[in-house]
């Protein structure tokens, strides 16, 4: 019987007046969704719709795996 697995993806995206994402934040997120045992199984780098306007930002998709069950 092959496993079965459950994905969850977060996005992170930069400050709206620019800045560099912070590290702290990206380790914070992967923390916490590892104590809840998923595991880091991607980062993408992408545009990420932000709050004003049409445009988007920079961001990233954060895709966590852990076995369904």
């Amino acid at each position: 019987m092959a496993e079965k697995y459950e994905y969850k993806v977060v996005e992170l995206r930069e400050k709206l007046l620019g800045g560099k994402m912070s590290g702290a934040k990206l380790e914070s997120v992967l923390n916490e969704h590892a104590a809840k045992g998923w595991q880091l199984k991607a980062i993408t780098a992408t545009e990420v719709k932000g709050r004003i306007g049409p445009g988007g930002v920079d961001g990233v998709l954060v895709t966590f795996e852990r076995r369904a069950g």
